[in-house]
Formats: C-alpha cells, structure tokens, sequence
C-alpha cells in the first residue's frame, strides 16, 4: 500500500479556531476550498448524520453531515462553526484541541472529496493545506500537536505534523473500525493500535523507542482508549462484556470490569481525567460508570508527569506502577458470592458498574466525561445528553441537558 503526500504551502503551528495558522509540506497541489458556509441548508431530515467524533480534550465534538461538518461545545452545549457545501459529505472530521486545523475524509458520495484521501483544512484561510491520498478507503485519522496518524484496514501511517514526513509504517491485523488512539501529553508520545494477532493491543512509546505487546482478550479488539498521558490503556472486546485496564509499559493487567453477561457492541470507552473512572456506552441502552482504582502517580494526570525527565524514570522502573492501584471514592459493587473467588466461575467475582444512565437502544452513542462529575453523551440521532453521578453511592444518573442538535435520520453503521 502506497500514500501521496501533497501541500499548497509551508505549514506553520495550528492556532485557535479564527486565527491565522496553516499546516503540511511535500509536493505541489491546487489549493479547494469550501469558500463560505452555503446557503439553502436546514435542519430538515434529509441532512443525514454520517459521524460524530470528540476532540481530544473532550470539550467539544465534531458531526460529520452528508453536506458537511459541524462543530459543537460541550459547556455550554452550542454550535460554534459549520460548513455546508453541495458537494457532499464527511465520513471522519478529526479536531486538533480547538484550533483551526482539521483532518476531513470525504463520504462515498463526496464528489470532490473521496474516502480514499485525508484533507489537512485550515479554516481559517478556508483552504486545503495539504492532503494524502491512498489506494484503499482511510478508517480513521488521528491528530496530534505533532503527528499525523492515518489508519487504513491493515496498516498505520505516521506522518510528522510540522512537514508531512512519514515517520513510521505499521502493519495491523485487519482493523476495519479504525481502532487507534494517541497520547496528547507533552512528556509523553504513545501509539496504541491492534496488533497482528487476535485479541492483541500494540503500544508504541515513541519517545522512549519502545513497542510493547499487550494480550488484551481472547476475541477480537472492539474498543479502547488511553489516558492523556499514554500510561494507561482501557480495552474491551467483541464480546462486549469485560473491560480491562493495562499498565502501558510493562503490560501488566491492572483492573478488570465487567458490563454484563450478554454479548454487546461496545461503542466507546472514556477514561475522566484523574483516572478515577470509566464510562463505556454500548448497544444494550445503557451507559456505565465504573470506579477504579488506579492512579497516574499523582492525584490527578495533569501533574503526573510534570518534566520529561520524570517521564522517563517512571517508564524505567516498573515497580513504580504499584502506586498505580489504590482505593477510590466510590467502590463497583461485586456478588454476595464474591468471597468464594477461585470457586465459582469468574463471573461471581466481577465488578459491576458503580452508576448508570440509560438511553435509547436504537443508535450509537459515544460517551465522554464533563466537569464535576457529569458525562456527556452523544448519539447519531443528533441527540445530546449531559447527566450527573453520585461520586459517593453511585446508582441510577440525573439527566442535566438534553438537546436535539440535529433533526436527521442517522445513517445506518
């Protein structure tokens, strides 16, 4: 599988959305542009919803349109950009933080943009800054302050952000979702994506040189994410009912949880930023909290890692990760028959999930934690949901919000 790389202009570093910025470098091509937002469009049902993704912050989330892209805040909950255009639709808008870089991947019936080519858009200038073009559908693309991550069936692209260099190849076991997350710590730079055999998670620790092979589960990987430091890694697999979480250096199985008994299609995994808990929506309606007991370090991953230097002495010494397990707030709740462990089968000693919210069965939702103990939820029915736990007794969440952000019909997965 070969990619092209080509770029309008030098690429400067991404700014805030509305600011002046660009971004790539290699060969020449003609600039496209949307131009301004058309006119002529409406909220009406046949503006079908082809994607929804977060940004890497959790602060906001992306809605790809079969005529465009939006661009929606969190807290407060508002559309804060979009662009419409007749040419068709987007399968993946990829956010960088909040600036004014995107990475776009046309729908099947995107006429000038197809799904065989990521776009690098400044929205700003309202141009293409640079694009790579493939022999094959792309899956995902993933978008870090320095690296650009193309993800097609069977192999990782990685490109340098600041001039479209590609940095490293890797081949993957056929990986039709697009599974692949990124690091957005500045101390660290971790990769994690399926590995070539069933049931396996490779980590790549690109500022210590490192690979690391993880034997997540015996099914096939559905779903997992990373902390923002890299250093915890959360996994779950076809079968939908266990969610387990590694120590991303040594591969050291930290915490194991469990969603329920019948198989599931997990939808997505979000870990809050203390690391203190799990939130995991599936397509049996209902969206889980867990609480666990590991910790970055510190009291919170903003401070864990607070010079590379320190990075790399944690990374260097495993026995530090015993500071990884401790108690939390709240405790999942466990069988009554959970002190026969080692007796009775696996599943009576398991950890429930400490609070739940339940939403319609009929779409697919991805989950995300706010402030102050609240969850945001959104769906491909154009739905927004913000709720609230109980951080002490867990239980049954409180419906905060609730918006329609876009009356469509979803379109099927």
């Amino acid at each position: 599988m070969t990619s092209t790389v080509s770029t309008s202009r030098e690429i400067l570093p991404p700014g805030p959305f509305g600011s002046p910025n660009a971004g790539a470098s290699a060969s020449a091509s003609a600039s496209a542009s949307f131009g301004h937002p058309q006119t002529g469009f409406s909220d009406v049902d046949e503006i079908e919803l082809i994607s929804v993704s977060w940004n890497q912050d959790y602060g906001c989330f992306a809605a790809g349109t079969s005529c465009g892209f939006r661009i929606y805040n969190c807290e407060p909950f508002k559309e804060t950009f979009r662009r419409d255009l007749k040419s068709g639709g987007f399968r993946i808008v990829e956010m960088l933080f909040r600036c004014n870089i995107l990475a776009l991947v046309g729908a099947g019936d995107n006429s000038q943009y197809p799904p065989t080519k990521v776009i690098i858009w400044d929205d700003h200038q309202s141009r293409c800054i640079g694009e790579f073009a493939f022999r094959s559908d792309v899956r995902s693309v993933k978008l870090s302050r320095d690296r650009i991550v193309v993800v097609l069936e069977h192999k990782i692209y990685v490109y340098s952000f600041v001039d479209l260099k590609l940095l490293h190849q890797i081949e993957t076991l056929a990986n039709p979702r697009g599974l692949c997350c990124l690091s957005h710590h500045s101390s660290t730079s971790v990769l994690a994506c399926p590995g070539l055999q069933r049931g396996q998670v490779r980590i790549e620790h690109f500022g210590l040189n490192m690979i690391k092979l993880i034997n997540a589960h015996d099914s096939h990987i559905a779903c997992f994410t990373l902390t923002l430091d890299g250093l915890l890694l959360a996994t779950a697999s076809t079968r939908g009912t266990l969610i387990r979480i590694f120590n991303t250096v040594d591969g050291t199985r930290l915490q194991e949880v469990r969603r329920g008994v019948d198989r599931a299609e997990i939808y997505s995994i979000a870990l809050s930023p203390n690391v203190q808990w799990l939130a995991v929506a599936s397509d049996k309606g209902t969206v889980h909290i867990f609480s666990l007991r590991v910790r970055v370090v510190g009291e919170d991953s903003s401070s864990s890692l607070s010079t590379p230097s320190q990075s790399t002495e944690l990374l260097n010494h495993s026995s530090s990760f015993d500071t990884l397990i401790s108690p939390s707030t709240g405790a999942n709740p466990g069988s009554s028959l959970s002190f026969m462990r080692g007796v009775l089968p696996k599943y009576f000693s398991s950890e429930w999930s400490f609070a739940q919210f339940h939403i319609p069965e009929v779409t697919h939702f991805i989950a995300a934690f706010g402030s102050q103990n609240t969850v945001v939820i959104v769906g491909m029915d154009g739905s927004f949901y913000r709720c609230s736990f109980d951080p002490v007794h867990g239980g049954e969440m409180l419906q905060q919000e609730y918006v329609r952000f876009l009356k469509t019909v979803s379109r099927p997965r």
